[in-house]
């Protein structure tokens, strides 16, 4: 069984992501985390590295969906 840890964001970024994944197939703000994080490294563990304009990308999209500000 895996085991987990916890990650705390802003009470309001929560709530917009909560606005962001209504009608989707993620359940929970946790479960879009988990999707996230796992892009992000399995494209990295593909490369052995991500590349500045590859960072510059996954960071706008994290932007977009209100995790950076």
């Amino acid at each position: 069984m895996a085991e987990y840890t916890t990650v705390s964001i802003p009470k309001d970024l929560a709530d917009r992501v909560d606005e962001t994944i209504e009608g989707t197939s993620f359940q929970s703000t946790s479960d879009l985390v988990r999707f996230l994080l796992r892009s992000i490294v399995i494209q990295h563990q593909r490369r052995g590295e991500l590349t500045e304009a590859e960072f510059e990308e996954i960071t706008e999209q994290l932007r977009g969906l209100g995790y950076l500000e």
